[in-house]
């Protein structure tokens, strides 16, 4: 989670009807995976690359191409599997190749929906997206749903929602490129930074299952994921491991989000502490920022929650439990070569989650990005030393 910050968004209808309207992809009888609508962002060549990768303090030296950059509006489900829109950000080299390994990349939190990688607020947003499409790749980056110009709140760390909107964006860029005379290879690279980590290892055992009748996962580069929310995340989140504001943030995020999904509580105030019981679920919506959120809320999760709502937490059952557990399994079983890249001094997630997928995965190694923090957090840090790693992994394997 970035502490930013944000002005207030309005008029995202009247941005969503502003986009031009592209063919209809080749989806299912529920429509998943059809384009929308496509809006050009940026044409960029190699040094405007370097240069807006240096500007985010990202590597630039994996870049060979310019790019061409989308977004990209598209029909998915939500959490009910009703039919809904997501948008994405679609990022294609500008060099001859007509094949095309698509990277799917899955960013980490966000809070406000315009730092969305297809919202092209900043830098950070984009870079990753943009370091693998001029390395060669094409890039599709969801937003997730209710982000970007996605309608509803946001469903976070739910991992079924983030993998049906990955996989869907991954159908409409397939048809997208066609309409731009390339064609996307069958296997596909995944990887995902922080939260995106874990819809990461979710999109790749939905490609291993067989969810779609063309993509299959060709390897997995997850980067400082919480794979182990219950063993590993929630511990270290309330025992004061994770400092604030990320403890209280991230916490509050997952109760008032898993709260819509699961029914955790009928009144804010059985779950919050006051004073915070009336203002916590108005911070998680979409709008506002982490400004907002280290404004608000106190430091300690003990002064946030009330008796009540930290032994839920601290002892998962019912609904809850079984929540965590989905989340949790989302590295069982996976066949696809899996590398998992951490910093061992990372203050927000602990690497020993990434232990944890590793042990459950049938082939993969955690690899110790050692710490360069970004903004003087390693875990941000992770974001960029992980994508370049994983870019020449992915490079070696292509």
């Amino acid at each position: 989670m970035r502490m930013l910050k944000h002005t207030m968004v309005l008029g995202l209808v009247a941005a969503t009807t502003a986009v031009a309207v592209a063919q209809p992809a080749q989806g299912g009888d529920d429509g998943r995976g059809q384009v929308v609508a496509v809006q050009p962002l940026r044409t960029l060549d190699a040094a405007a690359v370097r240069a807006t990768l240096t500007n985010a303090q990202f590597a630039p030296g994996d870049v060979r191409f310019g790019v061409d950059a989308f977004q990209m509006v598209y029909r998915t489900i939500d959490a009910r599997r009703n039919r809904t829109i997501a948008s994405g950000l679609v990022v294609l080299p500008r060099n001859d190749e007509r094949q095309l390994r698509a990277v799917s990349y899955a960013h980490g939190t966000e809070l406000n929906r315009t730092d969305a990688p297809s919202m092209w607020r900043d830098e950070w947003a984009v870079a990753p997206a943009l370091a693998y499409a001029a390395a060669g790749f094409a890039a599709v980056a969801p937003d997730y749903l209710g982000m970007g110009l996605g309608p509803g709140p946001h469903p976070y760390l739910d991992v079924t929602t983030e993998a049906t909107a990955s996989l869907d964006l991954l159908r409409a860029a397939r048809t997208f490129a066609q309409d731009q005379h390339k064609t996307l290879k069958r296997e596909v690279y995944v990887t995902g930074f922080s939260q995106g980590a874990s819809a990461a290892t979710a999109l790749g055992g939905a490609l291993e299952r067989g969810a779609d009748d063309w993509f299959r996962l060709g390897a997995l580069a997850p980067i400082s994921g919480a794979f182990d929310f219950r063993g590993h995340e929630l511990p270290a989140l309330l025992g004061g491991t994770v400092p604030p504001p990320y403890n209280v943030g991230y916490l509050g995020y997952l109760v008032v989000a898993w709260n819509r999904l699961h029914g955790l509580y009928q009144r804010p105030e059985e779950f919050f502490a006051a004073p915070y019981a009336g203002k916590v679920e108005t911070l998680y919506d979409g709008v506002h920022g982490g400004e907002d959120l280290a404004a608000t809320l106190p430091a300690s999760p003990q002064d946030l929650f009330t008796a009540h709502g930290l032994d839920v937490l601290r002892h998962p059952s019912g609904p809850f439990a079984q929540a965590l557990a989905e989340h949790d399994a989302s590295c069982d079983g996976l066949r696809a070569p899996v590398k998992l890249f951490v910093d061992r001094a990372d203050e927000q997630v602990p690497a020993a989650s990434s232990d944890y997928c590793a042990a459950r995965a049938r082939s993969a190694a955690v690899a110790d990005l050692g710490t360069h923090p970004w903004e003087a957090s390693p875990h941000l840090g992770t974001n960029v030393t992980g994508t370049a790693a994983a870019i020449s992994w992915f490079k070696k394997l292509n």
